[in-house]
């Protein structure tokens, strides 16, 4: 059995500088950082720690997702539904394909896990 300890992911975990988001919605487009932790055993498990600084986009990801917000603040509005707003404490559950517009209001931290839709 193997565990990482990855301490005060909050704050200070180094992350890798990705550029700007795929679809931006505002200027200056939001900058993203992240790091990828690899489960060893599971290494097809997407996870890890991502940033994003204030701003707006539209998701790209075509999986489902956990998140739990570790730092900021902001709204997700998936298509055609009310505006879910976030803060750091919460823990958000996407299904696959969900599809909307990101507003990150405070630069967000967040440690999630995709996991791919079903077969149909």
């Amino acid at each position: 059995m193997t565990i990482q300890h990855i301490p005060q992911t909050r704050e200070t975990t180094p992350l890798d500088d990705l550029g700007p988001v795929g679809i931006p919605l505002s200027e200056p487009a939001c900058a993203l950082r992240a790091r990828k932790i690899v489960i060893p055993g599971a290494e097809a498990t997407s996870a890890g720690i991502w940033e994003c600084t204030p701003g707006q986009f539209r998701r790209q990801v075509k999986e489902g997702e956990i998140m739990h917000i570790l730092a900021g603040s902001g709204t997700f509005t998936p298509d055609g539904q009310a505006p879910q707003p976030f803060q750091a404490g919460d823990t958000l559950a996407m299904s696959p394909n969900t599809e909307g517009i990101w507003h990150i209001h405070t630069t967000v931290r967040k440690l999630y896990v995709l996991a791919p839709a079903s077969p149909q």
